[in-house]
């Protein structure tokens, strides 16, 4: 069954305060009461798995400003998108250790860029050590939603994921069902290897508005389906019993009319979204206001629209705005 209220999980921690990804972020996030935080994974180039929104860092630490990695930048082709700057998997994690996290939107998020410089980068058995420590120390079970990122890209270049994170998660004492995890990522492909592992956690596919899923244009090229297709009757179907929930972006939910909240559930899929950001430039336009980006607009009035679909879990960047809305 549904839960009565959605499963409030702290997107990258805390980032509307903090940049993201960073230990302040996180530690931020428990504070606040969120039930579960989302980091994403990639890999260094000696199979370190580390906590960044992508594998291309020149916007989240201060790379950038290491005289000694300039010969690093590249440009790269990372799920068919051409992209110039410096990737975790040409650092070993003794040199991405020397770099500092910073504010990936600073123009919008002023106070939290005044934290660069200060912290390193989190690798993921820090991050499952603080949840643990987090959860006793507040005194209520914090969950780990993972975020799988690049698989296929990764595996190009000798770096399979999915040996790294159940290395990671064992250690850690995250595979056995003690501790509440999903594991979650736009490439089905990673989420079933994941599976024939043995690690006990829910499943979660991502599903974005538009495009196509990479693992399956890597493997079929043009005739891959689109991701809007398996929110329909027939994608929803092939879904079943191969995950146990989906994840969409917002937008999905917020068009009139949508049924996929309901037609999930028929098919016993959690549904979670993201992501629930206050500030106008990430409303959808008939919720924002005056005030320029930066400003919050009647975002409660957009997380009312979803709230009311009936979904599992939203990814909130504020988390206490979000523990108070939805809770």
């Amino acid at each position: 069954m549904p839960r009565k209220s959605p499963l409030i999980i702290g997107h990258r921690g805390a980032p509307g305060y903090r940049p993201e990804h960073s230990r302040s972020s996180y530690e931020l996030a428990f504070v606040m009461g969120v039930d579960a935080v989302e980091p994403d994974v990639v890999a260094t180039s000696d199979g370190v798995l580390v906590i960044r929104h992508e594998n291309e860092i020149s916007g989240t630490t201060d790379v950038a400003e290491h005289p000694e990695f300039a010969d690093r930048r590249t440009t790269k082709s990372i799920d068919g998108e051409r992209l110039t700057g410096w990737f975790t998997e040409d650092f070993t994690w003794d040199e991405l250790a020397t770099l500092r996290t910073r504010e990936r939107l600073p123009r919008i998020r002023t106070s939290s860029a005044t934290f660069d410089g200060r912290q390193p980068i989190l690798r993921l058995p820090d991050l499952l050590a603080m949840i643990r420590e987090a959860s006793v120390e507040h005194g209520r079970e914090i969950g780990l939603v993972l975020e799988v990122k690049h698989a296929t890209h990764f595996a190009s270049i000798g770096l399979d994921l999915v040996p790294l994170i159940e290395r990671d998660l064992r250690a850690g004492g995250w595979a056995s069902g003690e501790l509440p995890l999903v594991i979650e990522s736009f490439e089905q492909t990673v989420l079933t290897r994941l599976q024939r592992t043995g690690i006990a956690a829910s499943f979660v596919y991502l599903i974005e508005a538009s495009g196509r899923p990479f693992d399956l244009v890597d493997r079929l090229g043009p005739d891959a389906p689109e991701y809007a297709s398996f929110v329909t009757a027939a994608g929803l179907d092939s879904l079943q019993g191969a995950v146990d929930g989906i994840s969409v972006n917002k937008r999905m939910l917020l068009d009139p009319g949508s049924t996929i909240v309901p037609d999930a559930h028929a098919r016993d899929l959690r549904v979670f979204t993201w992501t629930c950001r206050p500030e106008n430039q990430f409303l959808s336009e008939r919720f924002r206001t005056g005030g320029g980006k930066a400003a919050f607009g009647d975002y409660e009035a957009e997380w009312q629209v979803l709230a009311d679909t009936g979904l599992d879990g939203v990814f909130v960047d504020h988390a206490d705005l979000g523990v108070a809305f939805f809770r």
